[in-house]
């Protein structure tokens, strides 16, 4: 997971919520996994069954809220993840991507500024804090972070899928560094679009997650 991007001018974030309790699976329903009504090529056991698609049907069969509180782990604008929700069910991973990143660029101000204020309160160290490197890169690092946090007024979010963790420092000073000459209007296209590719990631991710849940 990423960190936070902190936007400029045009944003004003709304109050953080508070934190949304932990779930080990936020798509349990009160139907026992192995006991949903699953389509014959899904029943466990079978040389058919496709743990992705379980893991899709799972989401897609859970209930509204359950799937809206779990999408909000993905992505923290209630537009996106009631969206998502009401488009249910999809017939593959493929055409739930798509709708995701669809959402994501429909997002208004107010959507993204509800996003990165949900990305600001996540318990997390900034981004690239736990990265191996020197205590002056770190120290670096923290500054490059305020100092973004100053002149945009939210986190800084970068999507690190497939950043080796010895890259991940360099990778984030460098960037934080390089957006901080961007305009505020530059910036808020640069910090949407990386929330979309993080919340593509998440998702994924949270769909596996439950898919492995499911399997059990």
């Amino acid at each position: 997971m990423s960190v936070p991007l902190y936007g400029a001018a045009p944003f004003t974030l709304p109050p953080c919520r508070p934190s949304r309790p932990h779930e080990e699976d936020p798509l349990a329903s009160d139907v026992p996994p192995q006991r949903l009504d699953l389509p014959p090529a899904l029943v466990q056991g079978s040389p058919q069954t496709e743990p992705a698609l379980l893991g899709l049907h799972r989401f897609n069969e859970a209930d509204a809220g359950a799937a809206e509180e779990a999408l909000l782990a993905c992505c923290g604008s209630h537009r996106w993840a009631l969206r998502l929700t009401a488009h249910r069910p999809y017939p593959d991973i493929g055409s739930l991507l798509a709708a995701a990143s669809e959402a994501s660029y429909d997002l208004r101000p107010a959507d993204l500024a509800e996003a990165l204020a949900d990305e600001s309160w996540m318990p997390q160290p900034l981004l690239g804090m736990r990265a191996p490197g020197s205590q002056a890169a770190h120290t670096a690092l923290r500054a490059a972070h305020a100092a973004y946090e100053a002149r945009f007024g939210h986190v800084f979010v970068v999507c690190l899928e497939g950043i080796a963790p010895e890259e991940m420092l360099d990778t984030v000073l460098t960037s934080v560094r390089t957006r901080l000459a961007n305009d505020p209007d530059e910036e808020r296209l640069i910090a949407a679009d990386e929330l979309r590719r993080i919340a593509l990631t998440r998702l994924e991710h949270l769909v596996a997650t439950h898919t492995e849940a499911g399997a059990r």
